[in-house]
């Protein structure tokens, strides 16, 4: 499961820094969250579809690693991801 073209570059406008900015942490986390969101939907219907089980855990993996880079190197721009996503610490 993958987000349609239009909805990935309405996420990559409202949360991108600049212009051309397509691959920040901020927009890879934004997309990644909208298809975490997707897939633990269609998991709910699908409760026996292995493949999107282990797609969903590499884009939980991602995600969580990305959040770790903001972390460490980005403190304040982290805490403003976790509040716009509601996700936790």
């Amino acid at each position: 499961m993958s987000l349609k073209r239009t909805a990935k570059k309405n996420l990559i406008t409202k949360h991108r820094k600049h212009a051309k900015d397509t691959g920040s942490p901020q927009v890879q986390i934004a997309i990644l969250t909208k298809e975490i969101g997707l897939l633990t939907g269609h998991l709910k219907d699908h409760k026996k579809d292995q493949s999107a089980r282990k797609g969903l855990l590499g884009k939980v993996a991602q995600r969580r690693k990305l959040l770790t880079y903001l972390k460490m190197n980005k403190p304040t721009e982290y805490q403003e991801v976790l509040e716009k996503h509601k996700l936790k610490k």
